[in-house]
């Protein structure tokens, strides 16, 4: 069974691989995420992956500030702003005690392990979202995806919290991929 950190850093290498596939004229192409094009999408996620960095060693949201709000984050080169980002989150996340340490969120504080979970769920999803909005492959292997699903559920157990669109139905037995995308207020067959 991969660690958190071996998780963490599965999904923000595959979700590199898809920044890297983006053709020059993808950029302002739709995603599911129907507020974000390409290029807001790829924007959240180095805005995600920045905001990282502090929150694993410590830092309180209050002491960050607003340097990441409201940005463009990427620049003029988004797959070295990408590449920049994944590398200095990876290290983050791989420093001692950052898995065991309190991270303190706007929802209370908690542990790094809890904190990285989360954000692996979000890469992989929005791996998907990228995926999908590029014409990539999508897949997700079952493992992971039921791996997300179960990390999910639980921090939703108590409401959405406008983190996610109502879920929607899929087939009785879909797959693990199919169930988690569902899940998260999005359509399997998106773009089809």
């Amino acid at each position: 069974m991969p660690t958190t950190l071996e998780r963490f850093t599965s999904a923000a290498e595959e979700f590199g691989k898809k920044v890297r596939q983006i053709k020059d004229d993808q950029w302002g192409d739709p995603t599911p995420c129907t507020e974000w094009n390409v290029r807001a999408l790829v924007n959240h996620l180095v805005y995600e992956l920045r905001w990282a960095v502090p929150l694993l060693q410590g830092t309180t949201i209050a002491d960050v500030g607003d340097q990441f709000e409201n940005k463009d984050l990427l620049g003029e080169d988004p797959e070295v702003t990408w590449a920049e980002a994944q590398a200095a989150a990876i290290a983050a996340a791989s420093a001692p005690q950052a898995l065991e340490g309190s991270v303190h969120l706007s929802y209370g504080d908690r542990a790094g392990d809890y904190y990285v979970a989360e954000v692996t769920t979000d890469l992989i999803v929005h791996g998907w979202d990228l995926a999908k909005g590029i014409r990539a492959d999508t897949s997700i292997d079952d493992e992971t995806a039921a791996w997300a699903y179960g990390d999910l559920a639980p921090k939703l157990s108590g409401g959405r919290m406008g983190a996610f669109a109502p879920e929607v139905a899929v087939a009785e037995g879909a797959d693990p991929a199919s169930k988690l995308i569902a899940f998260t207020g999005r359509d399997p067959a998106w773009g089809r």
